[in-house]
């Protein structure tokens, strides 16, 4: 293992909520985990535009609230064009964005749960 994938794997800490967002052209999906994986909450539908996306950081502010998270790392999966307003969003704000491989994604949910069909807002 190298040292730069050290650095990455150490930016979360038990302090960290961990944000997936699943893109989509009108709508994202967001789940929250701890720094174990450990789901925090349900699933968080917001509309790709301005008040969708104080919507999803008021969600944000609340789960840090709730479980006394530090820090947020935000993952987006940058398929398309459609996550751009969102991640300059984000920026603006300060909110850490990672990149995350569609492929690895795909590999990751298929571990999972064994299954090849891709429906990420059915787990509400």
């Amino acid at each position: 293992m190298n040292y730069k994938q050290n650095q990455k794997i150490n930016q979360v800490k038990e302090s960290t909520l961990v944000i997936g967002i699943d893109i989509g052209s009108t709508t994202q999906y967001a789940r929250a985990f701890d720094w174990r994986g450990i789901e925090l909450g349900k699933v968080f539908k917001f509309s790709n535009s301005r008040e969708g996306f104080e919507n999803f950081k008021d969600w944000m502010q609340r789960l840090q609230d709730k479980y006394r998270k530090l820090d947020v790392i935000v993952g987006i999966e940058p398929t398309g064009h459609y996550w751009f307003d969102l991640g300059a969003y984000l920026e603006d704000e300060g909110i850490l964005v990672v990149m995350v491989n569609p492929y690895a994604v795909k590999q990751t949910k298929e571990l999972d749960d064994n299954s090849q069909s891709k429906k990420d807002n059915e787990r509400q």
